[in-house]
């Protein structure tokens, strides 16, 4: 329903200049929740992983309370595919990645690529790339690399970056976009 108001603007453009003023008058993100606070009484993450097959379209918060069962399912989602090994993901980081998808305005499931990852395999990654990092979010489950096929990572990652909720990493030859609940930041091309 984008129909025209009597002020010539679209539902949809005002919800858009809406969402904006709410980005920008957030002062900061450090908490994930307040920010969020506003964004209404559900939170939802959409995933699905192309290494284990798996999909999950989740309500994991609702009217400030996260949903334990959920939050359950997501950790175990966001594994380490290679170990098996489960850790609880830090919430703030999920929340970045359900306010990011949110301002996209997109239907579409992110693919993840890598959500927790146990120390052996940031280790064998890391002797593999030059762009993992030693003491890397992802072994903390702060962390996320996502993609998604119809929004660029330059598109992405102004999404994330919008938030200001943590760090936020381009990856543009490899085509994903890193989240996580550390400090603000950004780098990449």
């Amino acid at each position: 329903m984008t129909g025209i108001s009597s002020s010539g603007m679209t539902r949809r453009a005002l919800l858009g200049a809406f969402a904006a003023t709410t980005v920008a008058a957030a002062p900061t993100f450090a908490s994930a929740a307040g920010f969020l606070r506003g964004a209404g009484d559900i939170r939802r993450i959409k995933m699905f992983s192309g290494r284990t097959g798996e999909r999950i379209d989740m309500i994991y918060w609702i009217e400030g309370d996260y949903v334990a069962d959920a939050v359950k399912e997501v950790n175990h989602f966001m594994r380490d595919w290679r170990t098996d090994g489960v850790k609880s993901m830090d919430l703030r980081t999920v929340d970045i990645m359900a306010a990011a998808h949110n301002l996209m305005d997109v239907n579409e499931p992110y693919m993840l690529l890598s959500g927790y990852r146990s120390p052996k395999t940031n280790a064998m990654l890391r002797s593999k790339s030059r762009g993992v990092a030693k003491n890397s979010l992802h072994m903390r489950g702060q962390a996320a690399d996502l993609r998604l096929a119809s929004r660029s990572v330059n598109q992405m990652a102004k999404a994330a970056v919008a938030c200001r909720g943590g760090g936020v990493g381009r990856y543009s030859g490899s085509n994903f976009v890193h989240m996580d609940c550390g400090q603000v930041r950004s780098w990449g091309g």
